[in-house]
């Protein structure tokens, strides 16, 4: 579903990313991990189009489509989705009138009660609907707000990065189990980019990779996971 190809991507001149290879397919768990600065970010604002980093070579193909090429846009419509490690507040725009245009549903009543359904299943309060998006949210709200988000749009394929950061014990089970039911429901591929096993108690990945200085150093399956606890990252470098 989703093929990552000797990938280089730099930013204001630097090279971050040398190489990465990366592939995950249909209804799959795939989980991102690695020390800070090492690239995991990078690479997850790159596939989506953020204009700070440059492709030099490489492609990232979607259902065999190059996204590379296309606009962030164009990529969302395509199906690609990511949950932002720090979500920004949209100072004017509420929860509601931004999640009703990008679906482009005009009727506000309507919309409203099957957007305070999901609230309430998520654990929002329903005033948060009509606030400003992420302005004055706390930690696990602008989380829940990045899931909500998920929820409404469908996406066929996600990229989570530290979604489980900011979230007290309850709302990670929560979160990780809504994730969950979702990936199961849409057969979508899922990359989550976490330095926490906590998340993986409810969401099983079926393959690993290990980043370090840009690359990917090391991949296999859930046991890896084990592997990086008991050695820490330098230990089970593989490149």
């Amino acid at each position: 579903m989703l093929k990552i190809k000797n990938l280089w991507v730099s930013a204001k001149g630097k090279t971050i990313l040398k190489g990465v290879n990366l592939e995950l397919n249909e209804g799959e768990v795939g989980v991102l991990m690695g020390p800070n600065g090492s690239g995991k970010s990078t690479l997850s604002l790159a596939l989506m189009g953020h204009p700070r980093f440059k492709i030099d070579k490489g492609e990232a193909r979607l259902n065999g489509s190059n996204i590379l090429s296309l606009s962030p846009f164009e990529r969302q419509r395509k199906g690609l989705f990511l949950s932002f490690q720090n979500p920004v507040p949209l100072p004017g725009v509420s929860v509601i009138d931004f999640l009703r245009i990008l679906r482009n549903k005009e009727n506000f009543s309507d919309f409203y009660g099957f957007l305070g359904k999901l609230a309430k299943r998520l654990n929002l309060k329903e005033e948060l609907l009509q606030r400003p998006l992420n302005e004055d949210f706390s930690g696990g709200e602008k989380k829940k707000m990045e899931l909500l988000q998920i929820l409404v749009l469908r996406p066929k394929f996600l990229i989570l990065d530290e979604i489980d950061t900011g979230l007290d014990v309850d709302a990670l089970k929560l979160v990780a189990e809504e994730i969950g039911r979702y990936q199961k429901e849409e057969r979508c591929g899922i990359i989550l980019i976490t330095h926490y096993q906590r998340i993986l108690r409810y969401l099983k990945p079926q393959k690993v990779w290990v980043m370090e200085r840009g690359e990917i150093v090391a991949g296999g399956d859930s046991r890896l996971i084990g592997a990086v606890e008991e050695k820490g990252y330098e230990g089970i470098r593989t490149k």
